[in-house]
């Protein structure tokens, strides 16, 4: 008797301890079960077999946090041992160790892991451990049954380190798991996971108007950056490549922010500044094949260029054009609209189907140059938050630069250009030919 009451002593403070329960395993599947469904959609396939996961996008996305939550779910279910790794890592303050100590508190999770220094245990058996992958290649390949390797800030990783890493990952049902933003397309990871179709894979990007707890405080700082470095904005943001160069054709003479021009302000604004205003200017750009069919409102005061509305839309039907126009572009049809005089037959036909003043714009030599250098006259374009298809034009907006010497050639590439285009019509009145300029950047006389 004294011996079995030593035992249950002995069980009651393992209970304790490791918070152990006779149907352990039962209350752990069925938290597990619970949390996988608080889960948001775009997490939910993490919870499938896959040997590459990966989770590419911009800041504010959610990604490292449904990552965590994940693999701590995962953890609950069964014994798994997770590596977690970047290229760089000095101190554990660098890893995500404090975002899981922190997943394991907001989930409740504390009987379940117990965290040190510089690890995580479940009392189940799973692990966590946190290493970067640069100074500890060697011990890396050494390390023996590891379920789970989780790659933080990817972008990171070096052809070498990758090279290493898939082969290190060796156990039966191993999974690879990353989350990036990625700065440039020849990132090893991207090459690898996004642009490689693998069969084996679960790939999202995922940014922050995805996330359902984007936290308010971040959206002005998204708003602010969006406003004054837009080229930042498209990187840090919506997990863009980190593109500026000298080839680019706007560079620092654009933003986006959110305006309202006079005529739908406040009553009691001043006559003389609503004169000031110019516009509305309205053009149109149509769409051969996979192009877009675009449609720009813009207007312009106090020698800035404002883009007001757009609509963009590929495959567009000539007979849905008018109705997908108002509806994008209100009260459009009761004003000029200025679009390409290569599709005469779509202008004819739009006009007696409700667009009856869209009119083609006169072609001239050099008139692409004239439109490019009439927009950059202005001292700033502002491009309205909701005109996503337009400020991603204006960043990539470009002149060929030559592949062998990386000089900037006299040459507009013809892409990134059809809300561009619409804006060049739109502005047609107020354009005035550059002296001494004959023929286009481009090679091509289309206005």
């Amino acid at each position: 008797m004294a011996t079995r009451s030593l035992r249950q002593l002995f069980v009651n403070e393992l209970e304790r301890v490791f918070g152990l329960r006779k149907n352990d395993h039962g209350d752990r599947l069925a938290l597990a079960a619970k949390l996988s469904k608080q889960l948001t959609s775009w997490a939910q396939p993490l919870l499938e077999p896959a040997r590459y996961k990966c989770l590419w996008g911009g800041r504010g996305s959610g990604k490292s946090f449904a990552i965590a939550d994940t693999l701590l779910i995962i953890g609950l279910t069964r014994p798994i041992r997770v590596l977690c790794a970047r290229e760089f890592q000095v101190s554990i303050k660098e890893s995500v160790h404090a975002l899981l100590k922190e997943r394991i508190s907001a989930l409740g999770l504390e009987s379940y892991y117990r965290v040190t220094k510089d690890a995580i245990a479940g009392n189940n058996g799973s692990s966590f451990i946190f290493k970067g992958v640069r100074l500890n290649v060697q011990s890396i390949k050494s390390m023996a049954g590891i379920t789970h390797l989780w790659l933080e800030e990817g972008q990171t990783i070096s052809v070498d380190s990758w090279r290493v890493l898939p082969p290190t990952i060796r156990e039966n049902g191993s999974e690879i798991w990353v989350t990036f933003n990625p700065l440039n397309k020849t990132d090893i990871i991207y090459k690898e996971l996004v642009e490689k179709c693998r069969t084996d894979s679960y790939i999202r990007r995922v940014n922050w108007d995805e996330n359902p707890h984007f936290p308010e405080v971040l959206h002005q700082e998204r708003l602010d950056m969006q406003s004054t470095d837009p080229d930042a904005y498209h990187h840090i943001w919506e997990g863009g490549f980190w593109e500026h160069s000298d080839a680019q054709i706007l560079k620092r003479k654009w933003v986006v922010e959110g305006f309202t021009p006079y005529e739908d302000s406040d009553d009691d604004l001043p006559l003389q500044v609503k004169r000031e205003w110019m516009g509305p200017y309205y053009g149109a750009d149509f769409g051969f094949a996979k192009s877009p069919t675009t449609l720009v409102e813009c207007w312009v005061f106090n020698n800035t260029l404002y883009v007001h509305r757009e609509s963009y839309a590929v495959g567009l039907e000539l007979d849905s054009t008018a109705a997908r126009w108002m509806m994008n572009v209100p009260d459009c049809d009761r004003h000029t609209i200025r679009a390409d005089s290569a599709r005469p037959e779509s202008i004819s036909y739009l006009k007696r189907h409700g667009i009856p003043q869209i009119t083609g714009v006169k072609k001239k030599p050099g008139s692409v140059e004239d439109g490019i250098a009439h927009l950059l006259s202005y001292q700033k374009i502002v491009i309205h938050s909701s005109c996503k298809e337009t400020a991603q034009e204006a960043r990539l907006y470009s002149y060929k630069v030559d592949p062998v010497s990386g000089d900037i050639l006299n040459v507009v590439i013809d892409a990134h250009n059809h809300c561009l285009d619409a804006i060049r019509y739109a502005l047609q009145p107020l354009i005035s030919p550059q002296p001494g300029k004959r023929g286009s950047r481009s090679g091509i006389s289309i206005y």
